[in-house]
């Protein structure tokens, strides 16, 4: 694909789905918004190859699972001969989940769930997500090379440690912005780290073993009632929030994961957990605002700021979508602006400094 964004065009999206159904279903919900279209669909791999040639789409949609050529060897071809922005459509179970972080891996830009019904095949549910990661995958930055290989930093241990937390919230783009920066992290981090991605329900699981798989530091999803560790990176389950609360035994930080408040728009929420490191850790406590739309976290990067924490913000350059930074950025409660690259430089600086004299 010769892709130009950010022209004023029409969004010219082509599906790929071995279903008529889904290819109805998807491109009704397209055509319904006024700044894409269709440029056409496919119902197998070879189909999608002659489609891609002919129409030169700006976005792809392609089912995970089809006969012949399967969603993952298709998104390997199309990196390989026609590299451009491709959303993976796949149902919420376990086994999709997982091939949806190896479509991550191999280049995909973001996963939607159609999570259908046994009772149902209506799938308009899925409508604000889907189109809300075709603006995105259309108007995201080339980044080249991806970096998740890079050589991990080290902690200076001739100075100070100065014990704390990080908190991090992510969300569309997030699962491409982790693997090129939790890769970096020494395995020696004397911190831990605490990361609200939004995903939908079974998806966090094999986010954090496919992270896990790439990092010096210990990635996992968070379990009830854990204690935090430092050089561990826990990742919030989907369809809960992550609290931080201490141990009434030996006010150890802990967490623990239950769906209060009812009323948050996003379950887990970057502002409950935020909210809650601000109200723990004080001015220990670092939290960084990336790539997602809407303003989830600025209430909570807010709390971190005002109690005299550190709080950074991804760039508007480095951004899959800025509007999550954005937020935090007009409220000004961001301590510093910084590229995706420069995140764990960072925050290993901000864990490892040195004591003023007195």
């Amino acid at each position: 694909m010769s892709l130009d964004f950010g022209n004023g065009d029409r969004i010219r999206v082509l599906i790929v789905d071995d279903s008529a159904f889904m290819r109805t279903s998807l491109a009704r919900m397209i055509s319904s918004e006024p700044d894409m279209e269709v440029a056409g669909t496919a119902c197998g791999a070879s189909d999608a190859f002659e489609k891609i040639l002919s129409l030169d789409p700006d976005v792809i949609t392609l089912d995970l699972v089809m006969p012949g050529l399967d969603g993952i060897g298709a998104l390997r071809c199309i990196m390989d001969q026609f590299p451009g922005p491709v959303i993976m459509v796949s149902a919420a179970t376990k086994a999709d989940a997982e091939e949806s972080r190896t479509a991550i891996n191999a280049g995909a830009f973001d996963c939607v769930s159609k999570q259908l019904s046994p009772s149902s095949l209506e799938i308009t549910h899925i409508r604000g997500d889907l189109v809300t990661k075709i603006r995105s995958a259309a108007h995201a930055p080339r980044n080249g090379k991806r970096h998740s290989q890079s050589l991990a930093l080290s902690v200076d241990r001739s100075v100070l440690v100065t014990p704390g937390v990080v908190a991090i919230g992510l969300s569309t783009g997030g699962p491409r912005a982790l693997e090129q920066i939790l890769p970096r992290f020494p395995a020696d981090l004397p911190v831990p780290m605490l990361i609200v991605q939004h995903m939908p329900v079974g998806f966090t699981r094999s986010l954090a073993q496919r992270l896990n798989s790439l990092s010096s530091i210990k990635v996992c999803e968070a379990s009830h009632r854990e204690l935090i560790r430092p050089g561990v990176a826990y990742i919030a389950p989907a369809g809960v929030h992550m609290h931080i609360v201490p141990r009434l035994s030996d006010s150890k930080p802990m967490i623990t994961l239950d769906r209060r408040p009812k009323d948050a728009e996003h379950v887990p929420s970057i502002n409950v957990l935020m909210n809650d490191v601000a109200q723990v850790f004080k001015n220990r406590a670092i939290g960084v605002i990336m790539t997602g739309m809407g303003s989830d976290g600025a209430d909570g990067m807010a709390a971190i700021f005002h109690q005299g924490g550190l709080t950074l913000g991804q760039d508007q350059a480095s951004c899959a979508v800025y509007g999550m930074p954005r937020a935090c950025a007009e409220r000004g409660v961001l301590t510093r602006v910084i590229s995706l690259s420069d995140i764990p430089t960072r925050i290993v600086q901000a864990v490892a400094r040195r004591r003023k004299p007195a």
